[in-house]
C-alpha cells in the first residue's frame, strides 16, 4: 500500500517565505542599510549586506552595528530599516516572477497558505493588505517566534497553526537561513535562489524560477514524487 506521502498529489499546505521569495523586497533593504551606514559617515558593502539576507531582523542589526559606525541600538535600527522598506513597499508590490500566480492558484485549489517570514508583522501587513482576504490563513512572523531561521521553530509553528502535518507540506524560501529552517521542520522545501546563490541541500529542490511551477507540479517537485 503506497504512503500517505507516496500518493499525494498537492501539498496539505503551502509555507511561504516572503523577502525575496514573494516579493523582491531585498534591494529596498540593502538600499535602507546603505542609508543608515552612510548617515554615520561610514560605507556598507555588498558583502555584509548579503550577510544580513534571509536572517531575524535583530541578528541583521548586529551585523551593521558590529561592522559599521552606527551607534543605534539593535532595535533601534530594525525600526529604521523597517520604516523605510515598508514605505517602500507601500509604494508599489514587487512581486517575484510566478509567486503570484502560485498563491492565486493554492487558493484556487483550497490549499491554506502561511507566511512565515522573519520580518515583523508591521512589514508583512503591507503583503496582507495588497493580496484577497484569506489568501494567508496562518501568519508567523519574527516577532512572534523566540528562535529565527535557520532554527525551525517558525514553520513548526505555522505547521501546527494551520493543523497539519509538517512533510504534508511545500515550503518555498529563497536563502540559507530559510531553507534550512524549513528542511529542519522536516518540509519538502523549493528553494529559489534570488540575491545569494544556494548550496545543495538536503530535503530541498531548488528551481531557477517559480515561473517555471504550477500548483499541479508543486509537490512532485518538492518530493521527487
Amino acid at each position: 500500500m503506497p504512503s500517505a506521502i507516496s500518493s499525494r498529489t498537492l501539498p496539505a499546505a503551502i509555507l511561504w517565505d516572503m523577502d525575496g521569495t514573494i516579493v523582491d523586497s531585498e534591494p529596498l533593504w540593502i538600499a535602507a542599510e546603505h542609508e543608515l551606514v552612510e548617515s554615520y559617515g561610514g560605507r556598507w558593502s555588498q558583502e555584509l549586506a548579503l550577510q544580513c539576507v534571509g536572517n531575524p531582523l535583530l541578528e541583521s542589526a548586529r551585523i551593521i552595528r558590529d561592522n559599521s559606525l552606527v551607534t543605534l541600538t539593535p532595535e533601534q535600527i530594525v525600526d529604521y530599516l523597517l520604516e523605510r522598506v515598508i514605505a517602500g513597499m507601500r509604494q508599489e508590490l514587487p512581486w517575484r516572477p510566478g509567486a503570484r500566480e502560485l498563491l492565486e492558484a493554492g487558493v484556487a485549489r483550497g490549499i491554506p497558505n502561511a507566511l512565515v517570514t522573519m520580518s515583523y508583522r508591521s512589514f508583512a501587513d503591507v503583503l496582507v493588505d495588497a493580496v484577497p482576504a484569506g489568501t494567508f490563513a496562518v501568519l508567523v512572523t519574527g516577532d512572534r517566534v523566540a528562535n529565527g531561521k535557520p532554527h525551525p521553530e517558525a514553520y513548526l509553528t505555522a505547521a501546527v497553526e494551520l493543523g497539519v502535518t509538517p512533510e504534508h507540506c511545500v515550503a518555498i524560501e529563497d536563502s540559507l537561513p530559510g531553507v534550512t529552517s524549513a528542511t529542519a521542520a522536516g518540509i519538502p522545501t523549493i528553494a529559489v535562489p534570488h540575491v545569494v546563490s544556494l548550496p545543495p541541500i538536503d530535503g530541498a529542490t531548488q528551481v531557477d524560477s517559480l515561473s517555471s511551477l504550477d500548483i499541479t507540479t508543486l509537490w512532485s517537485v518538492a518530493t521527487g514524487n
